[in-house]
C-alpha cells in the first residue's frame, strides 16, 4: 500500500496510539500481577473468573456458618456435660437411699437434689451469644419457667419453647443443627433434652419426685420407680452427648473440604487471571522499544523538506 507524504502523519500517529495503547496494558499487568481488567480484553476468562469468584463467596459463606455453628455447639456440649453431672448426682442419691438411711440422712440427700434442681433449670436455660440454646426455634424467651411452692422449692417446669431447631447450611444442599430442643413431646422429630417421651425422660420431674420421696422417707417409690426413671435420662443425656460429639466431627470434616476447596479455587483464579510476569516484562520491553523506534523514524521523516530531495 503506498503511503502519501500527506497522510503520512495519520499513519504514524496511528501507529504510535496503539503501541501506546499496548504499553499501557502491559505496563498496568505488570503492576497489578493481572493479565486483565476488563471483561472485552478476555471475555471467555473474564466470565470463567467470576464464576469461580461467586462459587469462592459462597464456600466464604459455608466457612462462616460453620464458625458459628462450632461456637454454639460449644457452648451446646459444655451445658450437656454439666447436666450430665446432674443426672449421674441425681442416680447416686436413687442409690444411696435405701431402707438403711435415716430420716434425717434423706433429709439431707432432699436438700442436695433440691439443689441439682435449681442447677438443672439453670443449665436448661443456657444462652449463647443471646439466644438460649435449647429453646429450639422459639430462642428469644428462657424456654423453661420454674413455679415455686411455699418453701421456694422449684415445684414444677413447664417448657415454653419450641420442639423444633433451625438448621444452616454448611455445603451445597447440606444443612445442620447443632442444637437440641430442651423438652419433646411429641414423640417424632429431634430427641428432647431433659424431656422426651419417646424415651420417658423428664429429668427435672423425675428429680422432683426423688426429693418428694427422699422427703416422705418411701425409699420403696425411690427404688421401684424414681431410680429406674433417672437411669432413663441418664441413657437420653448421653445420648444427646453422643450426638454432640458426632456433630463437632462432622463440622471439622465439613470445615477442612471447604478450605481445600476453597484453595483450589483461589488456584485456578490465579491461573486465569494472574499474568506472566516474565512474558510481560520482555513484551513491555519490546514495545517500548517499537514506539521510541516509531517517535524516531516519524521525527526523521516529518523533519525533512522539498530541499532534502532537490540537494
Amino acid at each position: 500500500m503506498r503511503v502519501t507524504a500527506s497522510s503520512f502523519p495519520n499513519v504514524i500517529r496511528a501507529q504510535l496510539e496503539r503501541l501506546s495503547t499496548q504499553q499501557a496494558r502491559l505496563q498496568t499487568q505488570a503492576g497489578t500481577g493481572q493479565r486483565f481488567q476488563l471483561a472485552s480484553e478476555d471475555p471467555r476468562a473474564m466470565r470463567k473468573v467470576l464464576d469461580l469468584q461467586t462459587e469462592i463467596k459462597a464456600i466464604t459463606q459455608y466457612e462462616k456458618n460453620i464458625g458459628t455453628l462450632k461456637d454454639t455447639l460449644t457452648a451446646s456440649f459444655a451445658a450437656i456435660n454439666d447436666l450430665k453431672k446432674v443426672s449421674d448426682r441425681g442416680g447416686e442419691i436413687a442409690t444411696r437411699a435405701d431402707n438403711l438411711r435415716t430420716p434425717e440422712e434423706l433429709q439431707a440427700l432432699a436438700t442436695e437434689v433440691d439443689q441439682l434442681i435449681e442447677r438443672a433449670v439453670q443449665l436448661a436455660n443456657t444462652r449463647h451469644q443471646g439466644n438460649y440454646i435449647f429453646g429450639g426455634t422459639k430462642n428469644a424467651a428462657a424456654p423453661f419457667e420454674a413455679k415455686r411452692n411455699a418453701q421456694n422449692q422449684i415445684s414444677s417446669v413447664a417448657y415454653n419453647g419450641s420442639e423444633t431447631v433451625a438448621s444452616s447450611e454448611i455445603a451445597e444442599n447440606i444443612t445442620i443443627s447443632v442444637t437440641v430442643p430442651g423438652a419433646n413431646t411429641s414423640g417424632s422429630g429431634a430427641r428432647g433434652l431433659l424431656q422426651d417421651t419417646s424415651v420417658g425422660a423428664d429429668l427435672l420431674g423425675h428429680l422432683i419426685s426423688l426429693r418428694r420421696n427422699l422427703l416422705s422417707n418411701n425409699t420403696a417409690a425411690i427404688r421401684t420407680s424414681d431410680l429406674p426413671n433417672l437411669l432413663k435420662d441418664e441413657d437420653n443425656i448421653l445420648y444427646q452427648f453422643g450426638s454432640a460429639g458426632a456433630e463437632q466431627t462432622r463440622l471439622e470434616t465439613a470445615s477442612s473440604m471447604a478450605n481445600t476447596r476453597k484453595t483450589s479455587l483461589v488456584s485456578l483464579v490465579s491461573k486465569e487471571s494472574d499474568a506472566d510476569l516474565a512474558k510481560t516484562l520482555v513484551a513491555l520491553s519490546e514495545i517500548q522499544n517499537a514506539y521510541v523506534a516509531a517517535l524516531k523514524t516519524g521525527g526523521t521523516i516529518l523533519s525533512q523538506s522539498i530541499l532534502d530531495y532537490i540537494r
